[in-house]
């Protein structure tokens, strides 16, 4: 028992010197990382600065002396290619904003050196025509990858789910069929859990989506459950609770947790009758679920601790919530970002608001989610504007800082430094000598 004590301890405390996945070790946006830089510019605090070809929303993952992101490039028009046509209330449905199925894309995993910031390898994982539009603003690149010390494991949506060495050799690839997203893209990136990879596959209005777990070491898939929830964006997360271990996902018409072991559904709370883009939170006992759009609607749901326990909904707050940033969870409080950047913290256990309307000091909109540490909250706006703010019940605004390039990835934190993804670069700031 010692043994096995001590090797989840260093996997606990090696997962946490990284980041692995969307959000980090926990998937909540916290780092637990000391001494970052509060200032920096296109040159201060800089350690480096690699171009990264194509566009991508995907966030850097961080493993060791390895960092992973994943790229699209898009090429010339294909001949007789298009998008499908997708059906919606009996008649053709087509976004404003939908485009790029008709291309060539070259869907890329890049891994680069962590301390130079030179690029190591990359990999082709799709190069060809696309199964859908996406929309104007999204990337077939958007869904972050995951690491694990061995291996890196990507997704794209139709394109496929891969898996690679940590030297770049392809260890295995799924074909998931064709995923139609109105045209509007996929977002939702994967999740780890022990020996199985969990993936949320959902579908325009619902017919054929599922959750999936699928075994790293080999891709084979252990169990599928299907689901009925339309097409969304947030990542599913996982909670460990004194009782279980759950994977709670959100949708536009359910919040559904399931057994990350075996796929069997554990309960079930409303959704939002909105488009679910910005991820869950957790602590131990409760679940926080976000939608910005059409509605704001920010709610608090107590996890059963038994099987005989239904949810219950302890609060609901309807303002403050943007379209796509993730909510935070960090020191006692819960921050909801707006499009606007505007930050609302409320007492988790009761959605009490300490403060509103705690504002970004320049016009901006913010897609990025937060991230946090040392009682310090970054925000990052589409301008390249970035903001620190104090951790705590009264807004104050710590530094504002620029890359002077549009950032719409989420940040990454890990050995003491800070890694921006801009629309054409990979950044690592921090202190000289770190």
């Amino acid at each position: 028992m010692p043994i096995l004590f001590l090797l989840l301890a260093a996997a606990v405390a090696a997962e946490d010197a990284n980041w692995p996945q969307w959000r980090g070790p926990r998937r909540n946006g916290v780092s637990n990382e000391t001494g970052l830089p509060l200032e920096w510019s296109a040159t201060e605090n800089v350690l480096w600065k690699t171009a990264i070809e194509g566009r991508g929303h995907s966030s850097p993952v961080v493993w060791g002396d390895r960092i992973f992101v994943t790229t699209d490039i898009e090429g010339e028009a294909i001949d007789g290619a298009s998008a499908p046509k997708h059906i919606r209330d009996g008649e053709v449905y087509l976004h404003p904003d939908s485009q790029s199925g008709d291309r060539r894309h070259t869907l890329k995993v890049v891994a680069l050196d962590a301390g130079s910031g030179a690029i190591l390898w990359s990999r082709t994982a799709h190069d060809g025509r696309v199964f859908d539009n996406r929309h104007r603003v999204n990337t077939y690149a958007s869904p972050t990858a995951v690491a694990d010390g061995e291996r890196v494991y990507v997704y794209f949506g139709s394109e496929g789910l891969q898996a690679y060495d940590f030297e770049g050799a392809l260890v295995w690839s799924k074909d998931l069929g064709d995923l139609p997203s109105w045209g509007h893209g996929q977002g939702t990136s994967p999740l780890l859990y022990r020996d199985v990879l969990i993936l949320q596959v959902d579908k325009n209005q619902g017919e054929g989506s599922f959750i999936a777990a699928f075994d790293r070491a080999t891709g084979r898939e252990v169990w599928r459950t299907p689901r009925r929830e339309r097409i969304n964006y947030s990542s599913p997360l996982l909670v460990e609770t004194r009782a279980r271990a759950e994977v709670v996902t959100t949708s536009y018409d359910v919040v559904i947790s399931y057994d990350p072991a075996t796929g069997s559904e554990l309960w079930r709370s409303e959704g939002f009758l909105g488009n679910a883009v910005p991820s869950p939170v957790a602590s131990e006992n409760t679940v926080f679920v976000v939608s910005g759009y059409p509605d704001k609607v920010s709610r608090a749901i107590r996890i059963p601790r038994r099987e005989a326990e239904s949810p219950a909904v302890l609060w609901e707050y309807k303002k403050g919530s943007g379209y796509t940033p993730s909510p935070l969870l960090y020191d006692g409080y819960l921050y909801l970002v707006s499009d606007k950047g505007m930050l609302t913290c409320l007492e988790p256990e009761t959605g009490t608001v300490v403060y509103e309307g705690g504002r970004f000091p320049m016009p901006s909109f913010v897609r990025a989610s937060p991230v946090a540490w040392e009682d310090k909250i970054l925000l990052a706006g589409e301008e390249g504007d970035l903001v620190v703010v104090q951790a705590g019940p009264i807004h104050k605004v710590l530094a504002v800082n620029s890359v002077g390039e549009p950032i719409i990835a989420s940040p990454a934190i890990a050995s003491g430094r800070l890694y921006l993804r801009g629309a054409s670069h990979l950044y690592a700031i921090g202190a000289r000598g770190r």
